[in-house]
């Protein structure tokens, strides 16, 4: 409730026109089909003590999350800056003008991970927004999630495209983009 109003305003007041910034909106999840939306932090925080919500995909994938250090946001009241990490994906709101997603990672995985990284990379600022939220909703597994589940073949494919990807990379921005290289080696 209340988040695209938020947004406009913080954008208005941290200059997202002017400034190369991608505002992190901390995401959480429920594992009930229904749920009480919480109206306001105060509620979420207390839905998430209660464990009828959690953090974003902590139990399968953490790595993609938890850079937005939810420790911090608990108790922030400005916007905070993060560093980019290995397969962060968060959720963000940047300006028109930003670099697009990568087409080649079309289905399951990558698409989020490669746009951070290209944000990063063209030093974009992480800021984590203190009273924003977003909650995902369960629901069925994707066609795609399937298929990167059952299938070599699918997932040969993604590492081929993480490996054209980081070269692109490495062309487009020279030394500063061997931090991702490096990172996703030490995986």
């Amino acid at each position: 409730y209340g988040l695209y109003e938020y947004l406009r305003n913080s954008i208005q007041q941290l200059e997202l026109p002017q400034r190369k910034a991608a505002l992190i909106v901390p995401a959480f999840e429920t594992l009930h089909y229904r749920l009480t939306f919480p109206k306001s932090k105060a509620e979420l925080l207390s839905m998430l003590d209660m464990g009828s919500l959690y953090t974003f995909r902590y139990h399968v994938w953490p790595k993609g999350h938890a850079p937005t250090d939810y420790a911090k946001w608990r108790t922030a009241t400005v916007p905070y800056r993060v560093e980019w990490q290995p397969d962060f994906e968060p959720y963000v709101v940047v300006r028109r003008d930003c670099p697009r997603y990568d087409q080649r990672f079309v289905g399951f995985g990558w698409n989020k991970v490669s746009h951070i990284m290209e944000l990063d990379a063209q030093e974009y600022e992480l800021l984590v927004l203190p009273n924003a939220f977003m909650i995902h909703m369960p629901h069925a597994p994707s066609f795609d999630i399937s298929k990167f589940r059952l299938s070599a073949g699918y997932r040969s494919c993604l590492q081929t495209l993480r490996e054209e990807f980081h070269q692109d990379l490495s062309r487009r921005y020279g030394a500063a983009a061997l931090k991702y290289l490096t990172a996703e080696r030490s995986l």
